[in-house]
């Protein structure tokens, strides 16, 4: 049995639900345009391609266009004045967390997130202390789906990659988590776009629940 030295957590969609906040953030900039707001679910899938796929959803807009740089702005503002305002960690991972901390594993978060919104956030959450090391894309040349972020942050650690579990809810997690040479696992409790089959990214285990991945954990851990 390989023996597990850390875990590590994408943030959006994997760890905390953040899509509170940014369903409030993106509805209220949306009224200040004397928009209707959007559905719940409908941001709430876009969550974990970030603030720019928000604003492309949000006003119909093209990267390219003039009007993009600053509605992404405005979006960012709103957020970041009221990041841990909503979000929460998803239901049943504290007991993930407590039971490796009980056990003295690492726990951490490998996100592209900048940090400017990542740390206030883990922070608000009272998660900072707790977290072992946390990878932004401003600690990194490359972000995921490159493995960089996840080797800095085994490094950062003193980890071999191969004892490591990386889990996320989007592809391009698997797909830098095995570029790491982690122990991958799809969390489907995240933010998948509808008709996203969460199987064919080919991670080493899918879990429906914070559950079934403690029992993933403890089975890789026995007590």
């Amino acid at each position: 049995m390989t023996p597990i030295a850390a875990v590590l957590f994408d943030l959006d969609g994997t760890l905390v639900d953040t899509a509170p906040d940014f369903v409030r953030v993106l509805n209220q900039v949306r009224a200040d345009d004397n928009l209707p707001p959007l559905p719940y679910d409908t941001i709430r899938n876009q969550v974990s391609n970030g603030a720019r796929a928000l604003v492309k959803l949000g006003y119909d807009l093209a990267e390219e266009s003039p009007e993009f740089a600053t509605r992404l702005q405005k979006l960012l503002e709103h957020y970041e004045k009221g990041l841990a305002q909503e979000s929460h960690l998803f239901p049943g991972l504290n007991d993930c967390l407590k039971w490796l901390e009980q056990r003295e594993i690492p726990w951490g978060v490998v996100t592209n997130k900048p940090s400017r919104y990542t740390v206030p956030l883990l922070r608000g959450l009272k998660l900072h202390q707790r977290c072992s090391v946390t990878v932004c894309p401003d600690h990194v040349t490359h972000k995921k789906p490159h493995p960089e972020p996840l080797l800095t942050a085994c490094d950062w650690l003193s980890v071999d990659p191969a004892h490591t579990i990386y889990v996320g809810d989007h592809v391009r997690d698997i797909e830098a988590g095995k570029a790491a040479g982690n122990l991958t696992i799809a969390a489907s409790w995240g933010y998948l776009e509808q008709g996203t089959d969460i199987h064919q990214w080919q991670a080493d285990a899918v879990v429906q629940n914070a559950a079934q991945l403690l029992a993933f954990l403890q089975d890789k851990l026995p007590n």
